[in-house]
């Protein structure tokens, strides 16, 4: 499979440089939310946990109805917008703390509202890339854009904390409000991307919407896909939910031992992206998938082992490697399921893989309390493991198997544009 570099296109240059200021707000945000929470307002254990469920709310509410909406939308637009929007909502975190009118109503209404926005972002992003880029170009333009996810992921997260800690939370949140302006001035120089071609008769939205559904449960192969996705996602939960009681409760670690833990998952994400590419390269994307399945995820059966001593590293080398399974799957599902959907369905394709993903975080989230409080914390890890290790065999199974280096919508050019 041969494939140009992406990076000579000036539009994906910007779209990637606007999508790390971003990404850098979105992680310095995830930490600093909570801690205003705690520190300032005196949240409990319960308003953090609301704070937190509600921060994806969005895309199961929004998320189906927004990708129709996209497919009807300039990209451009939209990404601008939702960054701008982003902006003003955290900004108004310091503000009103300075003021001293901060409520944990209004960091309610932030964290909803902001994922509102992302919603659009995340869905705008995906969808404008093959315009970009020319689908022949899209593993590694995909890599880079993964790379930069996990990478914005460790250290992201690290500048959050550090900022929070040496210069106080609402800092953090204004910093995070500054990388989302900075975002949306840069993609500000994205070229304009074409208006959707007007239909001959304007469907309703719930048809669209349909239509993007069935699109991806009636290919084999973006069914498989979504079907692996949202397993790995509900395993990938359970198990990152009954972690730190299993660290820090039973095994009496420091949080920071956690926390790299946590990041040595971080790493396996940044070196599946990166290899993503190759094995592409010599597979196709699809082989690939169905090569790296049996061979990396099992890896996930030696988290629940974790313990003092080498039951840690183990462990360690479990999540690792699970977690490079996932970064390959990030890269190479995307890629995938961008090459089979024609550029009028890319926004609801998208919407209904990111409303199943986001929906599996959620009941993963529930199933671990749930196992927990039924039996004890290392059964709902041994189930969130054995769901992780199997979530390969949708993908395996499909004739994702059978497909080498082509992979493209009905009736799309395969040349890069």
């Amino acid at each position: 499979m041969r494939t140009g570099s992406p990076w000579g296109a000036s539009g994906f240059r910007t779209l990637f440089a606007g999508a790390a200021f971003s990404q850098f707000g979105v992680n310095v945000g995830y930490i600093a939310v909570p801690l205003i929470a705690v520190t300032a307002l005196g949240a409990g254990a319960g308003q953090v946990g609301v704070l937190s469920a509600l921060s994806t709310v969005a895309f199961l509410v929004i998320g189906l109805p927004a990708g129709a909406w996209i497919d009807r939308m300039r990209h451009r637009r939209v990404l601008i917008a939702a960054d701008l929007v982003r902006a003003a909502l955290y900004l108004s975190i310091p503000v009103a703390w300075w003021l001293g009118v901060l409520t944990l109503g209004q960091l309610y209404a932030v964290v909803v509202l902001y994922g509102c926005a992302t919603v659009f972002f995340d869905i705008a992003s995906q969808s404008v890339l093959p315009q970009l880029v020319g689908r022949d170009r899209l593993v590694p333009a995909n890599s880079a854009v993964m790379t930069l996810i996990a990478l914005a992921n460790i250290g992201g997260r690290g500048a959050g904390g550090a900022i929070v800690q040496f210069l106080t939370a609402p800092v953090a949140a204004a910093s995070t409000a500054v990388a989302h302006l900075v975002a949306a001035l840069r993609l500000s120089a994205l070229p304009p991307t074409p208006p959707p071609a007007a239909p001959a008769r304007r469907a309703s939205l719930r048809a669209q919407i349909s239509e993007g559904v069935r699109h991806v449960f009636g290919v084999p192969e973006l069914r498989a896909l979504a079907l692996t996705a949202t397993f790995n996602n509900l395993g990938s939960q359970i198990v990152n939910t009954m972690l730190p009681i299993v660290f820090v409760r039973d095994l009496g670690y420091p949080a920071g031992t956690l926390g790299l833990f946590w990041m040595a998952g971080g790493a396996g994400l940044l070196a599946g992206a990166r290899l993503a590419r190759p094995l592409a390269v010599r597979l196709g994307p699809g082989r690939a998938l169905v090569f790296a399945g049996p061979v990396m995820a099992p890896a996930a059966l030696l988290l629940p082992l974790v313990d003092r001593g080498a039951g840690l590293w183990l462990a360690g080398a479990g999540y690792f490697l699970a977690m490079a399974k996932t970064g390959m799957d990030n890269v190479l599902g995307v890629t995938l399921r961008q090459r089979m959907t024609p550029d009028p369905l890319l926004g609801r394709m998208n919407a209904t893989f990111r409303t199943l993903l986001t929906g599996a975080l959620a009941l993963g989230a529930a199933a671990a309390g749930l196992i927990g409080e039924l039996t004890a914390v290392r059964p709902a890890l041994w189930t969130g493991a054995i769901v992780l290790s199997l979530a390969f065999l949708p993908v395996t199974l499909s004739p994702l198997r059978s497909r080498g280096r082509s992979a493209h919508a009905p009736g799309e050019a395969t040349a890069a544009r």
